[in-house]
This record gives C-alpha cells, sequence and structure tokens, in this order.
C-alpha cells in the first residue's frame, strides 16, 4: 500500500499536493524524489532553471544535481512548509522523502524546500500559514534575517508616524 495520496492541496490552492494515507511513524522513507540527474554547471547554464518558473531541483553533490521537473516525479507534488512534517533525504545519487515526526492520515506532507536568502527571495511567497512562517520560501537557518528585516521596517514606521 502506497503511503500517500493525491489531493488538492491546502497550501497551493491552484494545484494538488500529498497526503498521508495512513499514520506513519517518523524516520519513515515515505517516497523516492525522482528525476534525471545534472551536472551543477548544466543547471547555471540552462535558462530551463530560472527563477521565474518553478524549480524542482535537489542539489545531491558538489557536482550533479537531480531536476524533478517532470510529471512522473510524484514527490515535487510535496509543498512547502515553515513548519515540515518531512525532509529530503539522499545518499550517492538517490533521493527520497523522510517523516521527520509521527505523521497522522489525511496530513499533507510538506519539506522545507531549503532556498537561500538572496536578492531574489521575495519572488518565493510561502502560503503555509505556519505560526513561524516569514512569508517566504526561504530555508529555516535563514528566516530569522527576514524577521530581522520585518521587525526593523515596523520599528522605522513606529518612529516617522509620531
Amino acid at each position: 500500500m502506497k503511503l500517500y495520496k493525491i489531493k488538492k492541496s491546502k497550501i497551493d490552492n491552484k494545484g494538488r499536493g500529498l497526503y498521508a494515507a495512513k499514520d506513519i511513524k517518523e524516520g519513515t522513507k515515505i517516497i523516492n524524489y525522482s528525476g534525471k540527474i545534472i551536472t551543477n554547471k548544466q543547471v547555471d547554464e540552462s535558462d530551463k532553471y530560472d527563477n521565474n518558473k518553478p524549480i524542482y531541483l535537489f542539489k545531491l553533490n558538489k557536482r550533479y544535481t537531480l531536476d524533478g521537473d517532470f510529471s512522473w516525479n510524484t514527490a515535487g507534488l510535496i509543498n512547502h512548509s515553515c513548519d515540515p512534517i518531512s525532509q529530503y533525504d539522499g545518499k550517492g545519487l538517490k533521493s527520497w522523502i523522510t517523516a521527520i515526526k509521527d505523521i497522522k492520515k489525511g496530513e499533507e506532507f510538506t519539506c522545507d524546500y531549503g532556498f537561500g536568502f538572496d536578492k531574489d527571495y521575495k519572488q518565493f511567497p510561502c502560503k503555509c500559514r505556519a505560526k513561524n512562517c516569514c512569508g517566504y520560501i526561504v530555508r529555516e537557518e535563514s528566516r530569522w534575517r527576514i524577521h530581522k528585516k520585518f521587525a526593523m521596517s515596523k520599528k522605522k514606521l513606529v518612529n516617522n508616524s509620531r
């Protein structure tokens, strides 16, 4: 029995997501992340991997990346959350999604996409609605920068209105 079902996503209102078909224990391998192995040089040189389009890349190591932008990569339906219940794992040139906590039947699988905080971060708004959401799809280690930036902006607004 598959551990997931495909349904309309509660996070991505226009798209689909993967949902737990049954209760799943922490540490369980849920699904493989499939695609075509390409070089990091190909990623840098190709127009396909433009930030203005959806990107389904999983960096495997210093030399290779997995391009998961294929209809048969069901794991590509997993949406980002700032409070994820699963994560990307891998070994060698393989990657998969693993539960990082116990998951109840019917919960939508989510991962932290791990996007960096750079000049393009505003192109990727987050819709997860988690309590710790910073409003953008940025990896957990970098979210403090956005929280700090907004705190400083609010402080300036308060000081300027006096």
